[in-house]
């Protein structure tokens, strides 16, 4: 049986929509292996939707984070380093197109994702290593980005929310 929606993702897969960075998730996993009281690594389930809030707003956390592209429609991930440089990665599974299914976002590198234009939904699964903590993420506001980014104006205003 092929998932034919968005919907039947989120109801089969349990997922939760994400506040504040958009989009819909569920924790797949959590090592029980810690160092210290952090455990070793964590995943996650990671669904985009033109609906919901419609992209992962810019963020910066403190681990590397790799993205997993499951299926659904291709999805750009936009990386801000602190030099000013801009890079986009197409995830998705047209390989033929530059498209690719995994790809690592080290750490502290400001990162935001939408659906490629005319994509209706995405699902993709993030691992990080050691596992996510909350006090590790934070979302990035349109005003810093505008002055370290100001060539990517256009980028900056539709992956922020505030």
């Amino acid at each position: 049986m092929s998932l034919a929606s968005a919907e039947d993702i989120i109801r089969i897969l349990g997922l939760e929509p994400l506040d504040g960075e958009g989009g819909f998730f569920r924790r797949t996993w959590t090592s029980p292996v810690t160092i210290g009281d952090r455990p070793c690594g964590s995943a996650i389930y990671y669904l985009l939707t033109e609906d919901y809030k419609g992209f992962s707003a810019f963020h910066r956390l403190c681990t590397d984070e790799v993205y997993h592209f499951y299926l659904g429609d291709p999805v750009e991930l936009h990386l801000l380093r602190d030099d000013g440089t801009h890079k986009l990665i197409t995830l998705g599974s047209n390989f033929w197109a530059g498209e690719v299914p995994q790809a690592v976002v080290p750490a502290f590198v400001v990162q935001g994702s939408r659906l490629a234009p005319g994509g209706r939904w995405a699902l993709l699964g993030t691992t990080m290593a050691p596992a996510f903590a909350l006090e590790d993420f934070s979302l990035v506001g349109r005003a810093e980005l505008l002055e370290s980014h100001p060539h990517c104006a256009e980028l900056v205003k539709s992956l922020t929310r505030f």
